[in-house]
């Protein structure tokens, strides 16, 4: 069957949440937004590209830091309404340069830092 991503269940505002995960360790990295176009010009670039909420645009994973995501395999759940980016991540995913976004971890109700930014 040939994809075609106007199948996919966009929100109100067209847009799919996307997840990036290391292909290799599994680590969760990002979790950003994509619209039909980006998730078709995802698939056929190979970079990943996301739709910028606050810039109205598109935002090819860095195209201006050098931190590539290469997509390895899109999956789609069940429910057709959110993306499993996997993914070959250059350097770090988060624009804080830690390896992924999710760096705070809520343990016995306090905000705990388990990620330092990387150093180059």
């Amino acid at each position: 069957m040939t994809f075609d991503p106007q199948t996919l269940h966009y929100d109100e505002k067209g847009l799919i949440p996307a997840i990036a995960q290391d292909h290799a360790s599994g680590e969760v990295l990002m979790m950003a937004w994509m619209n039909a176009a980006a998730v078709a010009q995802t698939l056929a670039t190979g970079r990943v590209t996301y739709w910028s909420r606050s810039r109205q645009s598109f935002w090819v994973k860095g195209e201006s830091s050098g931190h590539v995501q290469k997509l390895v395999e899109m999956r789609i759940d069940c429910d057709r309404d959110c993306l499993l980016l996997r993914v070959d991540q250059t350097g770090p995913a988060c624009h804080t340069n830690r390896r992924s976004c999710f760096y705070t971890a809520l343990r016995a109700g306090q905000e705990i830092e388990i990620m330092s930014p990387l150093t180059e």
